[in-house]
């Protein structure tokens, strides 16, 4: 991983809009940025940052990974080749659209464990990042990747909850984890969906609150007719929290 690349890990409870803001921050990076190499991971198997970044996914993280470890007994014996021929692949499979790239981790057809595709993420996040300037990963919900250190290696670590006491606690563990775990710059924190804005604390997990975002009848509507993120007005509520996110962590 180059040094001056910036990956950002959104994570968070599950249903706090995690993919919306992950979407959001990547629209902004490239109005902003239209020089850099922008790379948006939707690291949740639900594959909801597609939708929210109106992309279409052909292949998955996971397919690549079995297509390349059915290949390996025959012709590839070496960690480094397997590596090597899986960047390969995936820089062939990356959708570019918008001023972004795109991967999707998928969903594994075998119920259960995803430590494997976990565990292959974690190796192409350090391979890929190095060719990008930013790195936006929408994590899954809860806990489990930075537990399974999938997101070792980030730079801003983003923590989003509601305004809910269970929303919260999810990212005391998440923050107690990652102090363990996981070697990151910055960190701050995201009140979603606050229907009491007034009653949104100033930090969260020992994390500053940089973003308090109301409800957003603009998304509402995106979410019902499954419009991409880039359909927003301008003075939409998410798009105003995510640029006031990107200011305050300097990106």
């Amino acid at each position: 991983m180059e040094h001056n690349t910036k990956i950002i890990a959104v994570t968070g409870k599950g249903g706090v809009g995690k993919t919306s803001l992950s979407a959001a921050i990547v629209r902004l990076l490239v109005e902003q940025y239209p020089d850099k190499r922008i790379l948006a991971i939707d690291a949740d198997p639900a594959i909801g940052l597609a939708t929210a970044l109106g992309v279409e996914v052909d292949e998955t993280l996971d397919d690549i990974r079995k297509r390349v470890a059915s290949d390996v007994t025959e012709k590839l014996r070496d960690t480094q080749d397997i590596l090597a021929e899986a960047k390969f692949r995936l820089i062939d499979a990356m959708k570019e659209k918008n001023g972004f790239g795109f991967i999707a981790i998928g969903r594994p057809e075998a119920a259960g464990c995803y430590c494997a595709v976990n565990t292959y993420l974690r190796e192409v996040i350090s391979m890929l990042a190095g060719d990008f300037d930013y790195v936006v990963i929408d994590g899954e919900a809860g806990i489990e990747q930075i537990n399974r250190r999938v997101m070792e290696k980030v730079t801003h670590l983003l923590l989003i909850s509601d305004q809910s006491k269970k929303g919260t606690g999810v990212l005391e563990v998440i923050m107690k984890v990652a102090d363990e775990l996981v070697m990151y710059d910055k960190v701050g924190a995201v009140i979603n969906r606050a229907t009491r804005p007034d009653l949104a604390p100033e930090k969260v997990a020992g994390a500053e609150v940089l973003a308090v975002i109301g409800p957003d009848d603009n998304q509402t509507q995106n979410d019902i007719l499954g419009d991409s993120v880039f359909a927003l007005p301008e003075d939409s509520a998410l798009l105003l929290g995510a640029k006031t996110v990107i200011t305050k962590m300097g990106l």
